[in-house]
């Protein structure tokens, strides 16, 4: 009989990409959406057009992180052998615009997700999906499991909150529950607010004569960027250890904002000084300077280890956005792989 996970924020970026290793592992997977005026499951678009990864394996179903009610009703009917928390209020920049919101949601939400799981009395092992930002002004680098929280934003509070949570269902009610601290991770999925992706939809734009500049804030913050694809690998070999642990997930280099911009543009032959422009407007109350993972514990207990390197991850979201573009204009559908 195959194994059943329970996914929020399934047609998010990491979600999709989880849905498929789950599924092309044999699982049943079952994803949480909420009902909203705009369908948003482009993502999970692969899933559908490839029959070996859906054959009717995939069950989408509504509830919210907002609502313990639907929580609680979900994990009856469903019974997952696994739980993933993916879903949150992400966008750092916005968290300061929204910051109840974001705690509700990316806080408290993980919070009556796992009172969920303990009042059901069920026994899935348990995902939460951490962030580097819960470290924020860094007291160590690189930063490890051992490092100090200093979050820097709304969301890396909720963030910090959601991971202590998940620490104390474990401790308290022997949840199998663990912790994934995931550094900076981007693919052709991400969202297109945040910085990495557009500056790639730029890039591919600009090419096209589309438009001929791009407005950024801080050009120098760094950040330690993998390939979303192989962390969600990570997410699903935490939940196969014995015994439930916290573990960063990182490359190990930091790049800043500049150099990605560089490598991006320098792909396609464009200077982009010459289509850059800053707005303060995009820049944090309070900065995060540098993020920079040291992921040895991943590797020795976990196995895991980054496989794409900054420049291979550039090149494959530069090429993705402009065949993105070109299908769109040619009228065809483009699956984002």
């Amino acid at each position: 009989m195959s194994k059943k996970a329970l996914i929020t924020g399934i047609t998010g970026q990491d979600g999709s990409y989880l849905a498929e290793l789950l599924l092309s592992k044999g699982y049943e997977v079952h994803g949480i959406v909420r009902r909203a005026s705009t369908f948003n499951r482009g993502r999970l678009d692969a899933i559908y057009a490839d029959p070996k990864l859906h054959e009717k394996r995939l069950f989408l179903h509504y509830a919210d992180l907002a609502e313990l009610g639907s929580l609680s009703r979900l994990l009856s009917q469903v019974q997952p052998d696994e739980v993933y928390n993916l879903a949150a209020q992400s966008h750092v920049r916005v968290s300061f615009d929204i910051p109840e919101y974001t705690l509700d949601v990316t806080a408290t939400g993980a919070l009556r997700l796992l009172e969920a799981i303990h009042a059901s009395g069920l026994k899935p092992r348990f995902y939460q999906a951490s962030s580097s930002e819960m470290f924020g002004k860094v007291q160590q680098v690189p930063q490890t499991e051992q490092t100090p929280f200093y979050p820097r934003s709304p969301y890396g509070v909720a963030k910090v909150c959601a991971y202590w949570a998940t620490v104390n269902y474990r401790e308290s009610y022997a949840l199998h529950a663990s912790n994934g601290i995931l550094f900076n991770h981007e693919s052709p999925r991400r969202g297109e607010a945040f910085v990495t992706r557009k500056i790639t939809l730029a890039v591919a734009h600009i090419l096209a004569g589309l438009q001929d500049k791009v407005s950024l804030g801080n050009l120098d913050a760094k950040r330690d960027w993998g390939y979303a694809k192989e962390y969600v690998e990570a997410m699903w070999l935490m939940l196969q250890q014995e015994k439930p642990d916290d573990y960063v997930i990182a490359t190990g280099e930091t790049h800043s904002v500049r150099e990605f911009l560089e490598e991006a543009f320098g792909l396609v032959g464009l200077d982009w000084r010459k289509h850059v422009v800053y707005e303060s407007r995009y820049l944090r109350p309070a900065e995060v300077d540098m993020l920079v993972g040291d992921s040895s514990k991943a590797r020795r207990q976990l196995g895991w280890k980054p496989k794409t390197t900054f420049k291979e991850l550039v090149k494959l979201m530069v090429e993705a956005d402009i065949e993105l573009l070109k299908a769109h204009r040619e009228g065809r559908i483009k699956v984002v792989s």
